[in-house]
Parts: C-alpha cells; structure tokens; sequence
C-alpha cells in the first residue's frame, strides 16, 4: 500500500510538473486548442460549400474535427517525452527515487487532458457556427467514453513513440503519421466520394470507424455494429502496443 501511494504522489508531482510545462510553452497550447478551432472555421466556411454532404456541413465534419483535435496535440508530448530522456532528465529522477512509471504516467494524463480539452473548445465552436446534434443523454455518454478510450489510447502511442526516437526533431516527426490520418479519412467527405485507392484507405483506416461512430452518436442514430467494434478495437488496441512499446523502451533507455 505503501509503495501505491508513493507511486501516486510522484504520478502528481510529474503531471503537475507537465501541466506547467504546457501552460508556460504558447506553441503547444496553439497546436493543440487553437488550431483545430482555426481548421475548423477554415473547412466549415471556406471549404464546406463545395463538399456534397447529407444536412449541414457543420453537423458533418464536426465528429472528424473532434479526433482531428485530439491527433494535432500529440507532437509536444512526443518531443517532451524525447527530451527528458535525451537531455538526462530521467537520470535525475533516478537519483531522487521518483517511480519510473511515474514518468509516463504523467506525461499521458496531460496529454489525456489536453485532448479533452481541445475537444471542449472543438464543441464549444461547433454550437457556435450552428451544430445541432439530436444525441441523447446515453449518445453523449458514448461520444465521451470513446474520445477519453482514443484519447488515452493515442497518448501512450505518443509516449512510445517519443521514446523510441533518436532526437527531439525525430520525436515531433513520428507523429505526423497521427495527424495526417484524420484527413485521409472520411472526416471531411464522405469515403464513397474518393477516387479507388483512396476510398478503400479511408474505408479501412483506423480513424474512420471511430468518426463514423462519433457521427452516429452525435445524430441521435444507432451507430453500425461493425464501425463500434471497430473503433473500440482500434484504440485498445493502440493502447495495448504503446503501453508494452513504452515500457520496454522506457526499461532499456533509462
């Protein structure tokens, strides 16, 4: 009991110190709240007016906007992550007896939070250009459990993948893959509308299911079996291989 609530206290002492780290880097608070907010005025009022969508565009692309949110914040804690391991960092927690898994810990929780943030403010920005979802009460508890497991899911990705990198600048790069992902999706248009090739991509990629699930829940519909299974496998699984990935990296570097 002992040795759980020590491991507590330093997973506080590490989140506190990421939460400042955050607040004090205007970078990263742009990258991962403000422009996605900026990405959505520009689709919904530059670009919407030439896609063909089913209802308003707004109520459409607001579901992509969400998990596009959460994958634009994911640089910084790749690139602090990498930093703290490079910089010798860990070596001084070592000596000071910090809990090694407190480390990440603290680096996925704020990244954990910096998502559900952005994707507050993503929301908070739809009502304001017109979204008008038909959830229910049980809708919006879906929508919220799956961004929180995707959002938990891609942090430890994230910390993995940030640990594995050689560099800083490596770091940031490993997660463009993430942030890409979402406009290779049906985010923004619908899969059918793509040309072959990348239609079948979109259909088959991890983030689609996950926005087609979001899109049902948001318009009060049943959402499809498979896209639900596939959502819910998607990010356990991404969670499952950044845990092992991040913790053995995390054993051998440091």
């Amino acid at each position: 009991m002992n040795a759980v609530s020590t491991a507590l206290t330093d997973s506080m002492i590490m989140l506190r110190r990421n939460v400042k780290h955050t607040t004090r880097n205007p970078t990263t608070m742009f990258n991962a709240v403000l422009f996605p907010i900026v990405m959505m005025l520009m689709f919904v009022y530059v670009f919407g007016g030439a896609f063909k969508v089913k209802g308003d565009y707004v109520d459409y692309a607001t579901p992509g906007l969400l998990v596009m949110a959460i994958a634009y914040g994911l640089g910084a804690t790749a690139t602090e992550v990498n930093s703290d391991m490079t910089k010798g960092i860990i070596n001084r927690f070592k000596a000071m007896d910090v809990s090694r898994g407190a480390v990440l810990t603290g680096q996925v929780i704020v990244t954990l939070v910096r998502c559900l943030v952005a994707d507050a403010a993503i929301i908070g920005v739809a009502f304001a250009m017109g979204f008008r979802p038909h959830a229910g009460a049980l809708d919006w508890l879906g929508v919220i459990g799956l961004l929180v497991l995707l959002s938990f899911a891609v942090s430890w990705l994230t910390v993995a993948l940030g640990l594995a990198a050689k560099t800083v600048e490596s770091a940031g790069l490993a997660t463009v893959p993430l942030i890409m992902l979402p406009f290779l999706s049906s985010a923004f248009v619908p899969a059918d509308t793509m040309g072959t090739g990348v239609r079948q991509f979109a259909e088959y990629q991890p983030f689609t299911p996950i926005i087609e699930t979001l899109r049902a829940l948001l318009a009060g519909h049943h959402p499809s079996s498979g896209d639900v299974t596939a959502a819910i496998a998607w990010s356990v699984g991404f969670a499952v291989v950044g845990y092992v990935w991040a913790v053995a990296t995390f054993k051998k570097r440091a």
